[in-house]
C-alpha cells in the first residue's frame, strides 16, 4: 500500500515542482562527496549456463569502516547508462558512510568503462550480477549485514534480484531499497518514446550506440554493427541489439522477462519503493501496484512531485535530497 504519512510527505523545491524540473536538476546540480578513497575491486560472476564460456567480471569501489565485519554494508546500484560516479549513488554512498556503514558502488556490467572485463553486453535483467557481489562479499569479507540500493534501472535488477530469492534469500541481506525503480520495463520504454521525452531517450540510445561500438572495437567479430542502423529507438535497440545478443526472442521477450514486477509478490526481505506520479518516463502498471500493496514485506513510498531519481526537497538542515535520507533511514530501521 502506498505510504502517505507525514514521515514520507515530500515537498519539492521552490521553482522545481514538476518532473522534468526535478529529473534535470537531480542529474546535473552538483554535489559534495563526503566518501574517503575507495578501493578498487573486481568481482568475478559465475555463469548459471555451464555452456557459456565467457569471462563476466563488474569492478566496485569499495569504501570500508574501520569495523568493516560488523558495520552494515550498503551495495549501490546506478541507472541505465550510469556509472558508480553518478550524482544519486555519491549522494546516498556520502549519506551511508556518516552513518557508519560501509559502501560499495558496483558498476553494472560493462558501465564505468569496464567493456574490456567481459566480452557480453549488459541489460536490465542481469540481477545475477549483484549476487555475485553479495555473495563473495559475504563469503569471503565475512560481513554480517547488508543492504541493497537501487536507481532506476539498478532498482529494477535489486527488486528481480530479491524476488528471484523468495523464501531463502542470504540470512544477512537485512533491506533493499530502491528510488524510481523501473520495475515494469516495457511500458518504462515506451514513455521514453513520448515526444516530451525524446531527449532523454536520444540520450540513452546514443550512449547505448557508443558503448555496443566499443564492444565490436574489443571483441571483433563477436558483434555486427550493422544491426545499429535500424535502431531510433530505446525499443528498437532492445530488439535489434540487446534481444538478439543476450539469448531473447524479442524486445518484448527480454522486457517480459527482465522486469522485476514478475516477481514483486515474492519479495520477502524488508523493502522501500520510492516512486513519483510525475517520473517523466517510469511507468508502473496496475497489476504491477496491486503485487505490491499486496506484500507486506514491501514500504510502497509514492509521491505526487519528485521527477525521476531526484526528489529535490529544500536544504534545511540537510542537502534536501529528501529520497536519498529516506533510504538510509529504512536501512538504519532494519539494520
Amino acid at each position: 500500500m502506498a505510504d502517505r504519512s507525514d514521515q514520507h510527505v515530500f515537498i519539492p523545491r521552490k521553482r522545481l515542482r514538476g518532473g522534468h524540473a526535478q529529473t534535470l536538476a537531480g542529474n546535473f546540480l552538483p554535489r559534495r562527496s563526503a566518501l574517503p578513497r575507495g578501493e578498487q575491486r573486481i568481482f568475478k560472476v559465475h555463469l548459471e549456463d555451464e555452456r557459456l564460456k565467457d569471462d563476466v567480471a563488474v569492478l566496485c569501489e569499495c569504501h570500508w569502516q574501520a569495523q568493516r565485519r560488523t558495520a552494515m554494508t550498503v551495495v549501490i546500484v546506478h541507472g541505465l547508462e550510469g556509472s558508480t560516479e553518478s550524482q544519486y549513488v555519491i549522494g546516498s554512498g556520502s549519506k551511508a558512510w556518516l552513518a557508519g556503514m560501509n559502501v560499495v558502488r558496483m558498476n553494472m556490467r560493462n558501465c564505468g568503462g569496464t567493456e574490456k572485463l567481459t566480452p557480453t553486453l549488459y541489460h536490465s535483467g542481469m540481477s545475477g550480477d549483484i549476487d555475485a557481489v553479495l555473495t563473495e562479499l559475504i563469503k569471503e569479507e565475512g560481513l554480517e549485514r547488508v543492504a541493497v540500493v537501487g536507481f532506476s534501472v539498478g532498482g529494477n535488477l535489486a527488486l528481480k534480484l530479491v524476488g528471484e530469492y523468495g523464501t531463502h534469500p542470504p540470512r544477512e541481506l537485512k533491506a533493499v531499497a530502491t528510488v524510481s525503480p523501473a520495475m515494469d520495463l516495457a511500458p518504462s520504454a515506451d514513455a521514453l518514446h513520448d515526444w516530451r521525452n525524446r531527449l532523454y531517450e536520444i540520450r540513452f540510445l546514443l550512449n547505448l550506440k557508443r558503448r555496443f561500438r566499443r564492444k565490436a572495437q574489443l571483441f571483433p567479430g563477436r558483434y555486427d554493427l550493422r544491426f545499429l542502423k535500424g535502431c531510433s529507438t530505446i525499443r528498437e535497440f532492445d530488439h535489434e541489439i540487446t534481444a538478439r545478443y543476450e539469448g531473447f526472442s524479442s524486445a518484448d521477450d527480454y522486457y517480459s522477462r527482465s522486469s522485476a514486477s514478475r516477481v514483486v509478490e515474492k519479495i520477502t526481505v524488508p523493502t522501500l519503493i520510492i516512486h513519483a506520479l510525475d517520473d517523466p518516463f517510469i511507468r508502473v502498471l496496475p497489476e504491477t501496484r496491486s503485487k505490491v500493496a499486496a506484500n507486506p514485506n514491501i514500504t510502497f513510498v509514492e509521491t505526487q512531485h519528485g521527477g525521476h531519481c531526484a526528489f529535490l526537497a529544500e536544504p534545511n538542515g540537510y542537502d534536501g535530497r529528501w529520497a536519498e535520507r529516506l533510504v538510509i533511514e529504512f536501512i538504519q530501521k532494519h539494520a
